[in-house]
C-alpha cells in the first residue's frame, strides 16, 4: 500500500473490503475496517488494543461481545437514514452476524481504557448543518466527543448535496497547542454514482499534495496538512465517514487555513441549502 489515496479493493482481506490498521497506514492511533457479509454469514475477531464502532453502511447486524448481544437495524446505504450503531472495546472477541447481508464500517482506535459494550441509538445521533449557501453539508455526529463517549476514538460522517464543496475552508489539525489537537484522520467516501474530489495540501516544513478522484469504497489518509475542500459533483451526493484519533485529549481542535478562513464569515448572510436535512433517523427527507 503505497500513497494517501487507496482504491477500492486495494486493502481487501477476506471477508473484509477494506482494512487499513495503523501498522498500514505508517502512524499511531487510527484505523478503519469495512465488512461484507453475505446473507447470513458472521465474521469472528478480536479488538485487540483498539476500541471500535460497528456503523452500518448498507444492511442490518447482530453484534456480540462480552456476553452482550445488540441488534443493529442499520440502513438501506448511507443516503437512507442515519444508523444506530454499537461500541466495543479493546481486549474483546467480537462476532457479527447479518442475517440478510450486509456492509459494515468499523472505524478504530489503539486506546488504553477498556469501556463498556453500548448501544448507539439512531434518534440519539446529534444531527448538524454546518455551512451555508454551496458550502452546506450535513454532519451526524454519532461518536464526536460531547455525543458518545471513547477513549479515543472520534468518528462522524457527513452528506453533501450534489455540487457543493465540504470540509471547507480548508482546516488542520497536526499540532498541539491552544486551538488545535494532533489527530490522524481517515476519510472513506461512498457516492450516489459518479465522482468526487479531495484535496490535501501541506506546508514546506510538512509537504503532503493530495488532489484524489474518489469513487465509492475509495480511502484518503490523512497524517498531517490542511485537507479540504471535499468536492461533490454536480448530479451525484457524496457521502464520507471520517475517523479520527491521536496521543492527546480526545477533543477535535482545528485550524482553518489563513488564506481561506474568511470564507467561514460569509455564511451567516447566506441560506442553507434546501436540499439538507437529506437523512434523519426516520429516513430520508424526514425531519
Amino acid at each position: 500500500m503505497t500513497g494517501f489515496h487507496l482504491r477500492a479493493g486495494t486493502t481487501r482481506e477476506g471477508s473484509f473490503a477494506l482494512k487499513v490498521t495503523p501498522e498500514r497506514a505508517k502512524w499511531d492511533w487510527s484505523g478503519l475496517s469495512v465488512l461484507e457479509l453475505a446473507p447470513g454469514e458472521s465474521a469472528a475477531f478480536p479488538t485487540g488494543e483498539h476500541e471500535m464502532l460497528v456503523v452500518p453502511l448498507a444492511g442490518g447486524c447482530a453484534v456480540a461481545c462480552d456476553g452482550i448481544s445488540i441488534e443493529l437495524h442499520g440502513r438501506r446505504d448511507v443516503f437512507a437514514r442515519v444508523t444506530d450503531f454499537a461500541y466495543v472495546p479493546r481486549d474483546g472477541d467480537v462476532v457479527i452476524t447479518s442475517p440478510h447481508g450486509g456492509r459494515f464500517a468499523l472505524p478504530s482506535a489503539r486506546c488504553t481504557r477498556r469501556l463498556s459494550v453500548r448501544y448507539g441509538p439512531a434518534e440519539d445521533v446529534p444531527v448538524e448543518l454546518r455551512g451555508a449557501g454551496s458550502c452546506s453539508r450535513q454532519v451526524n455526529n454519532f461518536a464526536t466527543p460531547g455525543a458518545f463517549a471513547c477513549d479515543k476514538l472520534i468518528a462522524c460522517e457527513v452528506l453533501t448535496p450534489a455540487g457543493n464543496w465540504s470540509s471547507y475552508p480548508p482546516h488542520k489539525h497536526d499540532e498541539c497547542r491552544e486551538g488545535e489537537s494532533v489527530l490522524e484522520e481517515i476519510y472513506y467516501y461512498e457516492l450516489g454514482g459518479g465522482i468526487a474530489y479531495q484535496r490535501v495540501y501541506g506546508t514546506a516544513e510538512r509537504p503532503i499534495d493530495v488532489l484524489a478522484e474518489v469513487r465509492s469504497g475509495d480511502v484518503v489518509l490523512i497524517p498531517h496538512g490542511w485537507h479540504g475542500p471535499s468536492m461533490a459533483a454536480p448530479g451525484y451526493d457524496l457521502y464520507y465517514l471520517n475517523v479520527m484519533a491521536g496521543p492527546g485529549e480526545r477533543a477535535w481542535r482545528i485550524c482553518d487555513d489563513p488564506a481561506h478562513a474568511w470564507v467561514r464569515g460569509t455564511w451567516a448572510h447566506q441560506p442553507v441549502d434546501p436540499r439538507l436535512p437529506m437523512t434523519s433517523a426516520r429516513g430520508r427527507g424526514a425531519t
